[in-house]
């Protein structure tokens, strides 16, 4: 029996991952968390074959939640099914733990062929994103400016980019107007900017934005 636990703040999303999975192995069980905190509880009182987790979980960021869920269970392989394009969160999340990346928008096939290869103690990355890791490996040695922010600031970053206003970007992140307002001047700072334009612009030429 494979023991799946499934994180996403949306029940449709849990529902359909649940469906693949029953389709694809008919013995599988799951647990269900729609936030953070569930997620987190369900760790700690059950050992699990694999997680998948959603980037997107309310006021917590899903590399956070990700940080937290390896701390309680090392050798748990956590699979990211994100919204988030693999140019935006994918190195950050493999950096955090994860053990593959897969966007909502995979066939039902590449999502199983993932779990399956995380819960065998590999790496799943889709060929378009192995092609741009190693693309990337050149670049390496100098940091792009937005690898020089933290998780929260790259997530910012993004919302900002994509047109959220602060007071938008607060209500999302469930923080405070002046919160949001420190990170945009930490952010603007570390990436020698002065304008949300300025981001916007840089964010749509690095493909950070969808």
């Amino acid at each position: 029996m494979i023991k799946i636990l499934i994180v996403d703040d949306h029940e449709v999303v849990r529902d359909g991952v649940k469906k693949i999975f029953e389709k694809q192995t008919g013995t599988a069980a799951f647990g269900e968390a729609g936030t953070a905190q569930e997620a987190l509880t369900l760790a700690r009182e059950e050992e699990w074959d694999v997680a998948v987790l959603d980037l997107s979980l309310g006021g917590r960021n899903g590399l956070e939640v990700l940080k937290e869920l390896k701390q309680i269970r090392p050798r748990l392989p956590v699979l990211i099914l994100s919204m988030h394009s693999e140019e935006q969160y994918a190195r950050r999340a493999f950096r955090a733990g994860a053990a593959g990346y897969v966007t909502k928008g995979s066939s039902r096939v590449e999502l199983a062929k993932a779990v399956d290869k995380v819960m065998k103690g590999g790496k799943y990355v889709t060929p378009a994103l192995a092609e741009k890791l190693v693309l990337s490996l050149d670049r390496d040695s100098r940091l792009s400016r937005h690898e020089t922010l933290s998780d929260r600031e790259f997530e910012v970053m993004c919302l900002i980019a994509s047109g959220k206003t602060v007071g938008e970007i607060a209500e999302t992140l469930s923080l405070s107007n002046k919160t949001i307002s420190t990170y945009r001047s930490r952010i603007l700072e570390k990436m020698d900017m002065k304008t949300n334009a300025e981001l916007t612009y840089y964010a749509i030429h690095n493909h950070l934005v969808d």
